[in-house]
């Protein structure tokens, strides 16, 4: 994978916005669920904080899973959920790395059988590159003067 601590000045004038980048990666992530799973969640969202990448699926839990659930089986659902969620943990960081272009180092992931969403953070080498590096909360100074060299930008806060 790419670094993003690239200057812009050298680099393909048709970089993402943050926002297209999140909803690229949220309609690829929810086709991958609905791919490896065979069921897709209701909506995915996923939304950058400087190298990480928090994702929130809603209705996630498989039908498998809601049934076992519901005839008094919780544990077995909840190890089936801890079995398919060590699966889906690197093909989550790989999609990742291939929509970001930046390396993914750690991916974490729980599930709640009562309210049926998953939370997953991803742990990111660095920053994508966006057109709009700004719009990434957390996202450290010095990288906005890297990215944006020329830009007028108030640091302040």
């Amino acid at each position: 994978m790419t670094s993003a601590m690239t200057s812009l000045d050298n680099s393909p004038p048709d970089y993402p916005t943050a926002g297209q980048l999140e909803r690229t990666l949220s309609q690829k992530i929810q086709a991958l669920y609905r791919d490896q799973l065979g069921h897709q969640p209701s909506k995915v969202t996923c939304q950058f904080f400087g190298t990480q990448l928090v994702i929130v699926l809603e209705s996630s839990i498989t039908p498998l899973e809601q049934r076992l659930n519901q005839a008094g089986q919780a544990d077995l659902a909840r190890q089936v959920r801890h079995q398919l969620s060590q699966i889906m943990k690197p093909l989550v960081g790989a999609t990742v790395e291939a929509v970001s272009q930046v390396s993914v180092t750690e991916v974490l992931s729980d599930a709640s059988l009562t309210t049926g969403r998953t939370g997953i953070i991803a742990s990111l080498e660095d920053t994508p590159l966006v057109r709009n590096p700004e719009a990434i909360p957390k996202i450290k100074r010095s990288r906005l003067k890297l990215a944006e060299p020329n830009a007028d930008l108030d640091l302040s806060s």
